[in-house]
Order: structure tokens, then C-alpha cells, then sequence
């Protein structure tokens, strides 16, 4: 029952649709939910994406920021949540996978400065939700790990930073794993497989595991990024299939940093209200 928090850096390495691919690939027992957060002070793509625009700018976290100056940040919350099960199909389809869109403007962020933390008290606390537990898959884009929303990597079980295998890529990555090591510990890479080198090449420059890989399908990536039409068979593709694979270590690393910490940070957060 996992805070899972995903890190980018300069060059747009993919973050959210990363998120986004673990979203929909989340392996989960019935009663079980997850929630995609887009918590990146530099505006979300979620709902001019993968949402075509279809909502407007009516949902995300730009109305939590307003709640939590009224005291209401949970109640608020859970209304802010958009179902993207694919219930295809299928009659009365779960409602477990949930996303939190992100600001639509990145000066909306400077109002949440003061709600951050109230947020990862409730993001910490969600497992525990009376009715469904739920697994919480955090966007931090590029600077959502400092700053006031730091917070978020702070109390988050694991911290990954998403990192593409060029030369580009692991330059921009390699002071940004470096910052979040030295803040949160323990912090692991999920590589983005474009350029030349090598899964053991890129831990020995940027000094970090690198816990799962994904292709670099940007045909692909376009159905979680902009909301392009699914080819058939998406869900099977090797980019899904490689999103499924790295829940698995991302749920393992959650497990040892938590046995290995003390959370006395847990249970801060009351959580009800689920819709």
C-alpha cells in the first residue's frame, strides 16, 4: 500500500506519461484502488492529454488550494478525482483507477505552497481509507521534489526519477539524482531506453539502481501524453508490458525503505469521504 513518487528533470524525460502507463497497468486485488496524482507546480498535461480537453479546467489541484484555505483539502479532494478505468465492455466497471489532474496554470501552484503537507499527510494516509485502500502513484515533474512541495518525495516510500538513456538525458538526470539522494535517500531510476547506453552503464554515472526500463515508443507514449487514438492491442504493447513489470520493483523498494524507517509520519492524515 504504497507512496510512490516519480521525479523528472530538464528535456521532458516523460514523468507523467510514465505515471500514467503505471496507472493503467497497476496490478490490483479487488477492494483495492489507485490514485495518479499530478502534483507538478509546472501546470499538468492530464486533462488537455489523455482527456482531450473534455472537462475543461474544472477538476485538479487548483481547487485544493482553495479547499485547504477553507479547512475542506480531503472532502475536496476526493471530488477532484477522474475515473480512468477502461470499462470497455464491461457493465458496472470498477472505479480503481483514479487520477488527480494537475494545475493548468503553473501560477496556481503558489496558492497550494502552504497545503502541501496536508496533502502528503492525507496521501500517507489513504491506505488506511475505511471503505478502499488506495495506492498513490505521484507526478513531481521536474520540480515538484523541492521547493514547498518537497514534502511530497519527503514522506513518499519510494522516490524514482524518470531518465532517458541519452547523453542529454543522463547529464540532466545526473545532479538531479544526486540532489534527491542526498534529501530522501534511497532513490532509484526508471530509464527511458532511447539512447546508447546501458542499464549498468547509467548507474555507475548517475550512482543510482536503476530499478526497471521501459522502451522508448514515442507512437505509443503519444496515447498517454496527448490522448492519440489506442492501435490495437495497446495494452499489450512492450511499453505497457514494461509498466506492468516495473510496478513489481517499485512495490519491493516501497517495502524495504519502510521496514527499514520508522514512519512516524503515518497516520497523521484522516482519510474519508471516497466517492
Amino acid at each position: 500500500m504504497p507512496v510512490i513518487a516519480l521525479a523528472g528533470c530538464t528535456g521532458a524525460p516523460g514523468v507523467t506519461t510514465t505515471a500514467l502507463a503505471l496507472l493503467m497497468t497497476w496490478p490490483l486485488q479487488p477492494g483495492r484502488r489507485v490514485v495518479m496524482a499530478e502534483c507538478d507546480p509546472d501546470g499538468g498535461a492530464v486533462l488537455h492529454g489523455i482527456l482531450h480537453g473534455a472537462l475543461g479546467d474544472t477538476y485538479g489541484m487548483k481547487n485544493l488550494s482553495l479547499a485547504a484555505r477553507k479547512g475542506e483539502l480531503t472532502e475536496a479532494f476526493w471530488r477532484q478525482l477522474i475515473d480512468m478505468t477502461d470499462g470497455e465492455g464491461v457493465q458496472d466497471p470498477p472505479r480503481d483507477r483514479l487520477v488527480l489532474p494537475g494545475f493548468t496554470d503553473p501560477a496556481q501552484a503558489a496558492g497550494m505552497a502552504p497545503a502541501w503537507e496536508a496533502l502528503a499527510d492525507l496521501f500517507t494516509g489513504i491506505e488506511r481509507h475505511p471503505d478502499y485502500p488506495h495506492d498513490v502513484v505521484i507526478d513531481l515533474g521536474r520540480r515538484g521534489a523541492f521547493g514547498a512541495s518537497a514534502v511530497l518525495a519527503q514522506r513518499a516510500d519510494a522516490v524514482a526519477v524518470v531518465a532517458r538513456s541519452t547523453l542529454r538525458g543522463l547529464q540532466s538526470a545526473q545532479a538531479r539524482v544526486a540532489a534527491l539522494e542526498q534529501q530522501v535517500g534511497g532513490v532509484g531510476l526508471l530509464l527511458i531506453e532511447e539512447g546508447p547506453y546501458r542499464a549498468s552503464e547509467v548507474e555507475k554515472v548517475l550512482k543510482a539502481p536503476v530499478v526497471a526500463r521501459l522502451p522508448h515508443r514515442p507512437e505509443l507514449a503519444r496515447v498517454l501524453s496527448d490522448g492519440a487514438a489506442q492501435p490495437r492491442r495497446f495494452t499489450q504493447s512492450d511499453l505497457m508490458r514494461s509498466a506492468r513489470g516495473a510496478v513489481g520493483p517499485l512495490l519491493q523498494r516501497a517495502a524495504l525503505r519502510r521496514a527499514r524507517l520508522d514512519h512516524p509520519r503515518r497516520g497523521r492524515g484522516e482519510v474519508t469521504g471516497a466517492r
